[in-house]
């Protein structure tokens, strides 16, 4: 592991809105209330990497509380980072498997999930690990407020075309759908947050694809 690396590892377990591993248990159905000191809605993104898109709905939405959840703490240093020079009070940042999710949020405690960019896991026999997968949407389900959205933004046609597809097998309720984001209807402030990986996606011509779905 690089200097850098280990630098930013180091300081991200100083950070008051990083919780690493095993400590933002003691948070589960106690976010908005113990860690945001509200009870404001909360909305998490998942695989949020550097956090572009927590950091834009935390500005966008200060009546609403955001969690960013990724493995890499060398990424999401940089939106901790940012929240705390930027003092984003509404921001806060969770480094785990999100396999283990459930183990972190509380039932109906989260009202709006984002996935933003995620690894697609192309190959047949990683379905498994696909975030929009029905073991994963299960997950998803135990903590997710009637009625709450999932979104999922991605530049990868093959992950779109097979949640469409799990929405549809699922009888899940589909409330927007395109395969050009930026030509559709749907384009709005929320949606033009980009991040990093999504600006560089842009500069190659790639098209953006957009669905949200609820399961009620």
């Amino acid at each position: 592991m690089g200097k850098d690396k280990l630098r930013k590892f180091a300081e991200i377990d100083t950070f008051p809105n990083v919780y690493q591993l095993d400590a933002g248990k003691e948070l589960k159905g106690k976010w908005a209330a113990q860690h945001f000191k509200n009870n404001n809605p909360v909305v998490l993104e998942l695989a949020c990497g550097k956090g572009e898109y927590s950091v834009g709905l935390a500005k966008m939405f200060p009546d609403k509380n955001f969690i960013g959840v990724d493995l890499k703490g060398n990424r999401i240093w940089r939106g901790a980072r940012t929240g705390m020079d930027e003092g984003i009070a509404n921001l806060a940042f969770l480094r785990i498997q999100i396999e283990d999710i459930i183990e972190f949020f509380g039932e109906h405690e989260v009202d709006e999930i984002w996935i933003t960019f995620p690894d697609p896991q192309p190959q047949d026999s990683r379905e498994k690990k696909r975030l929009t997968f029905p073991g994963f949407l299960d997950k998803y389900r135990t903590f997710l407020k009637p009625g709450g959205k999932i979104n999922l933004k991605t530049d990868n046609d093959g992950l779109y075309l097979y949640t469409v597809e799990k929405v549809q097998e699922l009888g899940l309720i589909c409330h927007k759908s395109t395969d050009q984001l930026y030509k559709s209807e749907f384009a709005d402030a929320v949606l033009a947050i980009k991040t990093h990986y999504e600006r560089i996606y842009l500069k190659h011509d790639k098209n953006i694809n957009y669905i949200q779905f609820s399961f009620e």
